[in-house]
């Protein structure tokens, strides 16, 4: 799939709260932009909600991360089949930079052409719990693992298997 060595896959915490993450992506840039910012595209691969792209507007986002793969896997007891967070446009560079809220943190989202493919950098910012970050770092992994699969037509594997494995990992990383 990715260009990527497989441990350059995983996310690395830049500093003791804010988690980066990259992917190399098929092209072009256009494209991956879609996936981000159309509502019915980022569904597949994150969640729903339509939003404004301009800095101040607020949207929602809803995840229901069993639709996401053929099959699930078998979700944890602690999350529920769906969940929405409100959220609010912090800059927009189109189709190059997104920036939004994410609770109490931030998400940045970048875009850069790169021979053809698109490198796509990841950075949550403000994720202060262990707890936290080992679930937001195996989240954000296996949602960029389908975002990848939904733009090459490859298949995923199972959400919450590869969300489990990837949890794991991530507290082995994060120790």
């Amino acid at each position: 799939m990715s260009n990527l060595k497989n441990s350059e896959l995983y996310g690395v915490l830049t500093d003791p709260v804010t988690l980066r993450i990259e992917r190399r992506l098929p092209g072009p840039v256009e494209r991956v932009w879609s996936y981000l910012t159309d509502g019915e595209l980022r569904r597949q691969w994150l969640a729903s909600g339509d939003m404004k792209l301009e800095a101040g507007s607020t949207f929602e986002l809803t995840w229901r991360n069993d639709e996401l793969t053929d099959p699930p896997g078998e979700r944890p007891d602690e999350f529920s089949g769906e969940h929405s967070m409100k959220s609010t446009i912090v800059e927009v560079d189109e189709p190059r930079k997104l920036v939004y809220t994410w609770g109490e943190g931030e998400v940045e989202f970048t875009l850069q052409p790169v021979d053809g493919d698109v490198l796509l950098t990841l950075i949550h910012r403000r994720v202060s719990e262990r707890k936290m970050r080992l679930m937001v770092g195996a989240g954000w992994h296996m949602h960029l693992e389908i975002l990848e699969c939904k733009l090459t037509g490859l298949k995923p594997e199972p959400f919450w298997d590869g969300w489990f494995r990837l949890r794991d990992e991530y507290d082995r990383r994060f120790a």
